[in-house]
């Protein structure tokens, strides 16, 4: 009756990256930054949160050693008692790049060994052809940007002008990406949609990982927001993946939220979206309610990333992380005997750091199973490593990328508080 639950907190990386220095990293920590901050009372916002950093479900699960095993630090305060049957580690990307696709990919057994194409930090960042066939295939009038941009920002610069003229938003960033900005009712939400995919054909010989289209809605700089209709146009994976190899044995792959944009649609069962981590947590238990045997739910909770990381709010990461951690005992709950509950990140995102861009980090993986006997994985030489513990757990072969730590911490816990009990350090 085995099934398996992985949840991808967008952006939690726990630093230490052996090639961080080439990103121009060195030194980012999601996680340490941010407890840093909270300990030093910089993370304090009135109405949304206080004090230090208050994770005791994620703590109970073994996030303290993990960061330790990516970086040397310690985390002290996160206390050292774990649940019996909990595991702990961190991994080392070796994919290239920093980004969604490469992250989701390797974790999902399949690291990216080729290199992405990127959009160069200069006005215009596009290729002329590049553009003149984007206005002439995605039949706009012109397009506004062309730059390196925060989303929130650009659409502030050029919203009015968007909604006056009908040009599209078009911008990028240091990820492999093309983002396309327009508003939800005067420019029109399918015909966005109708445009990314024009888009998206034209970059594929760039190879750009993503076309991403951003709707907002509002009539003026101070009142344009972005909605959740964000649809991802990604690059398919060039082999199999996890996903691919369980839905052909018959396995059901519930993706909850951007999970299905992000490996295209490939090896997908159905999709289940929400607006907000809140809301995508209930999607998440759902779906782990309707999961059987031999099935997996993939959930990526993006808000992480994009509400906090990229606009660099210490306070409302920090927040988010309590918030979700509060939650956990009600994914706790719904584990049966059989059941992997796996939770990681797929890059970093530390708020503290300079621009607004991903940063190369190590990812946590912490996780529990009602009959497992936990222990401390170490530190993984690929994300890859994490695939191939779902697949060793749902009985699939053996992939062509990574390890399996299944072995490490399989076998009935001995001992000490498990599932259903009080966690501890927290509220169960």
């Amino acid at each position: 009756m085995a099934r398996a639950f992985l949840f991808v907190l967008d952006s939690f990386g726990i630093g230490g990256a052996a090639d961080a220095e080439r990103y121009g990293d060195a030194g980012a920590n999601t996680l340490a930054h941010i407890a840093e901050a909270c300990a030093e009372g910089r993370a304090d916002r009135e109405g949304l949160r206080q004090g230090p950093l208050f994770v005791p479900n994620m703590a109970s699960l073994g996030l303290g050693k993990a960061a330790e095993t990516a970086t040397g630090l310690g985390f002290a305060h996160f206390g050292t008692d774990l649940l019996a049957n909990a595991f702990h580690g961190a991994a080392q990307e070796v994919s290239s790049g920093k980004d969604t696709p490469s992250g989701h990919w390797e974790m999902a057994g399949l690291p990216v060994r080729f290199d992405w194409g990127y959009f160069p930090d200069t006005v215009p960042a596009f290729p002329a052809e590049l553009t003149e066939a984007i206005i002439r295939e995605g039949k706009v009038p012109g397009i506004l940007g062309n730059c390196h941009a925060p989303g929130t920002e650009i659409i502030e610069r050029f919203g009015d002008e968007h909604i006056r003229t009908g040009k599209p938003i078009c911008y990028t960033s240091v990820d492999s990406v093309l983002q396309v900005a327009a508003h939800e009712v005067h420019f029109g939400l399918e015909r966005l949609y109708e445009f990314c995919q024009v888009v998206r054909r034209l970059v594929d010989p760039l190879r750009i990982g993503r076309v991403i289209a951003r709707p907002f809605v509002g009539e003026t700089a101070a009142t344009f927001t972005r909605t959740y209709n964000r649809h991802d146009y990604a690059v398919p994976p060039p082999e199999p993946t996890l996903l691919d190899r369980l839905t052909a044995r018959g396995s059901r792959v519930i993706a909850v939220g951007k999970i299905g944009d992000i490996f295209a649609h490939r090896g997908i069962s159905e999709v289940r979206k929400a607006a907000g981590n809140m809301a995508m947590f209930d999607k998440a238990l759902g779906a782990m309610d309707d999961a059987g045997a031999g099935d997996l739910v993939f959930a990526n909770f993006v808000d992480f990333d994009t509400e906090f990381g990229h606009r660099r709010d210490v306070a409302g990461y920090a927040a988010a992380l309590e918030a979700f951690d509060r939650r956990l005992p009600e994914a706790f709950s719904r584990l049966r005997q059989g059941d992997l509950l796996i939770l990681t990140a797929d890059h970093g995102n530390d708020p503290t750091w300079r621009g607004t861009d991903h940063t190369r980090e190590r990812i946590p993986i912490i996780g529990i199973g009602p009959d497992l006997g936990g222990g401390d994985i170490g530190l993984r030489a690929t994300f890859a490593d994490i695939g191939e513990t779902v697949a060793a757990h749902l009985e699939l072969a053996h992939g062509r990328h990574g390890t399996s730590f299944y072995p490490a911490i399989g076998g009935p816990a001995i001992g000490g508080p498990v599932i259903g009990g009080p966690v501890i350090g927290g509220h169960a």
